[in-house]
């Protein structure tokens, strides 16, 4: 849960990126944390614990603290949970405290059955956690743009993205992306988005 220090002017957000197996989650951390820039070069080490059979086994993690809007310092913690299912209650683990989500899609026609099973899994953990999705802010990232086997972007957009699609019913139409985060296209951009909506949800609101 976001920490909010008003003395300060400091606010702490944790920003979770979730999706199926090898959709490119831990891509976007490594490619983030690569270019990205901060002052005095404030990012922190990028954390990677991986198996033979899952690239991100808990987490990956980097602190960005930057300067934000009406004076505050913030830092935004970001994470990825592993995408194979006998890791779930690692998944579960990583959405305790949870302030954003980047749900980033496999963009492969033959994964679009893993992205559904994936978004549901990620509202079923969120009820575990007492949580809901609708209270979260999130975006959509439909990652791997730059294979030669992707699905058009309006039908992920109706697949995973659509409050009116009855097999895979969200609360609310979202945000999304297009990406080839192992180019570093789109990963920026996705993230903008999800920083912008929680700075105006803590700050400009207050949290409300």
């Amino acid at each position: 849960m976001a920490v909010i220090n008003q003395a300060k002017k400091e606010l702490q957000v944790k920003i979770v990126y979730y999706g199926p197996a090898q959709c490119g989650k831990t891509t976007n951390l490594v490619e983030g944390h690569k270019n990205i820039q901060t002052e005095d070069d404030t990012k922190g080490k990028l954390v990677s614990l991986a198996t033979s059979s899952d690239r991100t086994l808990f987490f990956d993690f980097f602190p960005i603290e930057t300067t934000a809007i009406k004076g505050y310092k913030t830092k935004f913690q970001l994470y990825t949970v592993p995408g194979q299912v006998i890791y779930n209650t690692t998944r579960q683990l990583v959405l305790r405290g949870v302030d954003g989500i980047v749900f980033v899609a496999d963009s492969q026609y033959e994964k679009m059955e893993e992205n559904v099973e994936s978004f549901k899994n990620l509202q079923d953990n969120l009820k575990t956690l007492k949580m809901r999705l609708e209270d979260i802010p999130y975006v959509m990232q439909y990652n791997k743009r730059d294979l030669p086997n992707v699905a058009p972007l309006e039908y992920m957009d109706w697949l995973l993205n659509n409050p009116d699609n009855p097999e895979n019913p969200i609360p609310v139409r979202v945000p999304y992306f297009e990406a080839s985060a192992s180019k570093c296209q789109g990963v920026f951009e996705t993230l903008n988005m999800i920083i912008r909506m929680l700075l105006h949800k803590y700050i400009n609101k207050g949290g409300r």
